[in-house]
């Protein structure tokens, strides 16, 4: 089946559910991706910090590049300019392509000035590396800051990728990148499994006659979120993708809304800032 995209700002598309890839290392990753896109996944996203880029890259060897949209994101470590050039770099060398269809910050980090990192970025987009442009992790108050910085620069903000689930339900950041028209990527959209024990859920999973997976992944796309759910059998691979033939009713969708529990899986408090 042919996934739905979503329009970014800057005229390009994401696919709305894609592959997630974190702590997929190994064979196991590059027989998730290969078995992904047999199945009709079409994003594939990724990070330097992932240590699996190559796999990745051996994975869609010899797949249409056009077909496939990647993304990866560079590791606080690595902003600024010219360490931020050749992360790229290295990079597109490990994915074995010409070119990255989104390329984001992956974490805040306040010893670098943002500033450094959009000017590697529009050289990015000049050299042609790089299609869009985004963040990971940002708070509403930082993308406010980054915002006419990347302006300035010459690109545009398009994304934002943040833990989101519902145990995490961040209504007022994506309330706020709706209304800045910045594409909302949901990482850790089944809340690592967590939330599929979820009562709520659970109920919902059965008067649907779906899987609380498919519960969880339905609520975000209605969001307008994009998801990209982690997985390596084929099984859930297949069970994740078959969501958009239906859709959750507006009561149901409010009651997911209003599940109380608030927990944040992933808060490294040495980049972290959510205020």
């Amino acid at each position: 089946m042919k996934i739905p995209g979503i329009k970014l700002k800057d005229g390009n598309s994401i696919p709305s559910l894609g592959l997630g890839t974190w702590q997929l290392t190994g064979k196991k990753c590059f027989e998730a991706v290969s078995i992904a896109l047999e199945t009709g996944y079409r994003f594939i996203d990724t990070a330097e910090i992932y240590s699996n880029q190559k796999e990745i890259g051996s994975a869609i060897k010899g797949f249409p590049r056009k077909k496939i949209f990647l993304s990866s994101k560079v590791w606080a470590l690595n902003l600024g300019f010219s360490k931020t050039l050749k992360a790229c770099d290295k990079t597109l060398q490990e994915l074995g392509t010409d070119y990255l269809d989104l390329y984001l910050i992956h974490w805040p980090n306040r010893l670098v000035p943002v500033e450094e990192t959009f000017a590697a970025f529009a050289e990015l987009k000049k050299q042609g590396k790089v299609k869009s442009f985004g963040v990971s992790n940002f708070s509403a108050r930082r993308l406010e800051e980054a915002i006419p910085k990347a302006k300035a620069a010459g690109i545009s903000i398009v994304n934002n990728q943040c833990e989101f689930h519902p145990h995490l339900f961040q209504k007022e950041l994506l309330d706020y990148c709706k209304k800045n028209k910045i594409a909302f990527t949901a990482y850790s959209p089944l809340g690592r499994g967590s939330v599929l024990k979820d009562s709520v859920i659970t109920k919902l999973a059965k008067e649907y006659s779906k899987t609380p997976a498919q519960i969880c992944l339905r609520w975000e796309l209605q969001k307008g979120a994009v998801v990209i759910p982690k997985s390596s059998s084929r099984e859930h691979l297949e069970e994740n993708i078959a969501v958009f033939s239906w859709k959750l009713s507006e009561g149901d969708i409010e009651k997911i809304d209003s599940i109380k529990t608030r927990k944040r899986l992933l808060n490294p408090v040495f980049f972290a800032d959510f205020s």
